[in-house]
Order: C-alpha cells, then sequence, then structure tokens
C-alpha cells in the first residue's frame, strides 16, 4: 500500500487491511501435526493376514476397522490393512463383529429399552 493512500485513510480502516492477521486475545493458529502411523513407526513393510496381534491395533471394540485419519496410515498401508482382515476375516481367524461385551468393552451402551406403544396410547387417553 502506498504511503499517500495511508495517510488519507482512516485509522480504523488501516486495521481492517491485513485479514490475515490474529485477533487480539485470539489463540494463535497452529497446524495440526499428522499422526505417524504404527506400521510407519516399528518400519513394517508388509502386513501379513496371520499376523493377528498387528492387525487388531486396527480394529475397534465392535471389530470394525479404523479408519486411515485416526491411525495415521498412508492410503496404500490402509488397503493392505483392510485386505489383511478381510482375508484373516473369511478364515475365521478374527470375528466379523464382537458381539459379546467383555469388561472392558462396557463403555457403549448399546440399545435403550423403548416404552412400549400400549403404555403411550394408554397416557394420552387420560
Amino acid at each position: 500500500m502506498s504511503d499517500e493512500l495511508k495517510s488519507t485513510m482512516p485509522a480504523a480502516d488501516l486495521a481492517r487491511v491485513d485479514k490475515d492477521a490474529p485477533e487480539p486475545g485470539a489463540r494463535p493458529k497452529g497446524r495440526k501435526r499428522r499422526k505417524v502411523s504404527y506400521l510407519t513407526l516399528n518400519k513394517i513393510d508388509y502386513v501379513d493376514y496371520k499376523e493377528i496381534n498387528i492387525l487388531r491395533r486396527f480394529l475397534n471394540d465392535r471389530g470394525k476397522i479404523l479408519p486411515a485419519r485416526q491411525t495415521g496410515n498412508t492410503a496404500s498401508q490402509q488397503r493392505m490393512i483392510a485386505d489383511s482382515i478381510n482375508r484373516a476375516r473369511e478364515l475365521a481367524l478374527i470375528p466379523f463383529v464382537v458381539s459379546e461385551m467383555t469388561a472392558d468393552r462396557r463403555e457403549y451402551g448399546g440399545r435403550r429399552e423403548r416404552p412400549r406403544r400400549d403404555e403411550n396410547v394408554e397416557k394420552n387417553e387420560d
């Protein structure tokens, strides 16, 4: 901006010129650090379907495959993990769905009991 233009602009407008400047009292925005995959840290190039201990790291408590944004896997690692898990499921090394709830998996509430329709109808009729 030229000096002539700055001198003609009111002081309030000069403050609005820099749109990227943080507001006073606001937290500075930092870049979020990317997660590093377990496979990358341990220099694992290939995961075989027989390595169940490694595959279980990429499953949640319900038996679903965790997304790459949660585990930090690259796209190729995520495809390799998904193929290995699906192959292990077909050979019954890993369950498709975890149905029984053990002590460490009780955080999930599951389905709630719904009131019966007959009870609701009787309340509305009164």
